[in-house]
């Protein structure tokens, strides 16, 4: 049987276009890995299936300042997590985006564990119930999937990827006390003798607050309640158990002398309110982290004045300002 030479035609167009479509899509499609700097006193990275690459970067960059992703437009990451206040908000209790790719609990009551694109996956599809249809039909969208992820189809796994991919850049490691660790500057007396408080059982601070991510990334009751009801009970909603009870994530402290929000329910407002909690606050319950009632603290730290003052004067060598300035995490819609 004879094939119709208009039929041959045809069939030779459609292979010549969807080798072109399928050679132009290869040629866009970017694996150019990122060159990310980790500070030599940070623990190095665990290996990611989710390479970083410069398209997945950007792409996440994008989407993190773009209210795309909320379905009614009217919020983005970055209208809660706003770079110059150290990925929080001022006034609230927002938990910073701060060396999130050494996580493994996330949320103030730790209810999604797992690594940080579980924890993206959760914040696109459940926070902010995303619609990737919306997206895929907006702007230059479709183009940037394609060139971070080889195909532009979008989807909220992809939107997920992406957005720990940007995430997982996000390294603050240059405060002053960080360049005291590598020898690079001196700290003054005042916030040495507050180091040596902090890292020693007289603060006792450095349990949960552990070098050099100051945050050992666990659950902690800090007896800021002896009653718990609502959000305050802490991981015990998640897990039922109730030695759970009042237990909530430890953040990190990088950062915290730029913050007038502190704990879950942004109860204090200064570095002075907080450590005054530890020093004299501290409110009894059965769930009560051990590290609270060791022999000699029933009656709080007992700082003297002095103390609590080098005690600030330490916490505040902890402000990262080139992170809180790095255009490469700032807003890409300047």
């Amino acid at each position: 049987m004879r094939i119709p030479r208009v039929a041959i035609v045809l069939f030779l167009l459609a292979v010549f276009f969807s080798c072109s479509s399928e050679s132009e899509e290869t040629s866009v499609f970017s694996t150019e890995l990122m060159d990310l700097q980790i500070p030599s006193n940070l623990p190095a990275l665990t290996p990611s299936n989710n390479p970083l690459t410069k398209a997945g970067f950007e792409l996440g960059r994008r989407l993190y300042y773009d209210s795309i992703l909320d379905p009614q437009h009217s919020r983005a990451c970055a209208s809660c997590h706003i770079q110059q206040f150290g990925f929080t908000t001022p006034r609230s209790n927002v938990i910073p985006h701060i060396n999130l790719a050494y996580n493994n609990r996330f949320l103030w009551n730790g209810e999604v564990e797992g690594t940080l694109e579980d924890a993206m996956i959760f914040e696109v599809e459940d926070f902010f119930h995303t619609d990737a249809t919306k997206i895929q039909k907006t702007g230059d969208y479709p183009y940037l999937f394609l060139r971070a992820f080889g195909s532009s189809k979008v989807t909220t796994r992809k939107c997920a990827l992406a957005l720990a991919q940007f995430l997982r850049a996000n390294i603050s490691g240059n405060s002053k006390f960080d360049r005291y660790v590598r020898h690079e500057e001196n700290l003054t007396q005042d916030e040495m003798s507050g180091l040596l408080l902090f890292f020693t059982e007289k603060g006792d601070c450095f349990h949960c607050h552990s070098m050099s991510l100051m945050s050992d990334g666990n659950l902690h009751n800090i007896g800021l309640d002896s009653i718990f009801t609502g959000l305050n009970s802490g991981y015990y909603n998640h897990s039922g158990d109730e030695a759970d009870l009042g237990k909530f994530k430890t953040p990190s402290i990088r950062n915290c002398g730029i913050r007038t929000s502190f704990m879950h329910d942004g109860r204090f407002s200064t570095l002075e309110e907080v450590i005054e909690h530890y020093n004299s606050g501290v409110k009894h319950s059965p769930s009560l982290d051990a590290i609270m009632t060791k022999p000699g603290k029933e009656l709080g730290l007992q700082l003297t004045p002095l103390q609590k003052q080098q005690l600030k004067a330490f916490l505040l060598t902890l402000t990262d300002s080139t992170y809180l300035n790095n255009p490469l995490f700032s807003s890409p819609f300047h």
